[in-house]
């Protein structure tokens, strides 16, 4: 089964215990996502990233329950776009 693509993106927030983890090349090597990180900032007690995700809509929702799941918090930017 196919399903649509998409490319959106998010910002995620590393609570400080998650900073050092490789948590974007997990998501793409459990998900069929490619991932692509548009900024960043990180610091020793919080990390910002803006992420751009592309993939089919099921395979996005998955990664995106997944960084929820191990303590990630995850926005949608605003100028998000559905391509």
């Amino acid at each position: 089964m196919s399903g649509f693509q998409v490319k959106k993106r998010v910002y995620l927030t590393f609570p400080q215990s998650l900073i050092k983890e490789p948590v974007v090349y997990n998501v793409g090597k459990k998900f069929k996502v490619v991932t692509n990180i548009r900024t960043a900032s990180v610091t020793e007690e919080m990390g910002i990233m803006a992420l751009e995700i592309t993939g089919e809509e099921g395979e996005y929702q998955k990664a995106v329950e997944y960084l929820r799941g191990i303590g990630m918090r995850v926005d949608p930017i605003e100028m998000d776009v559905i391509e």
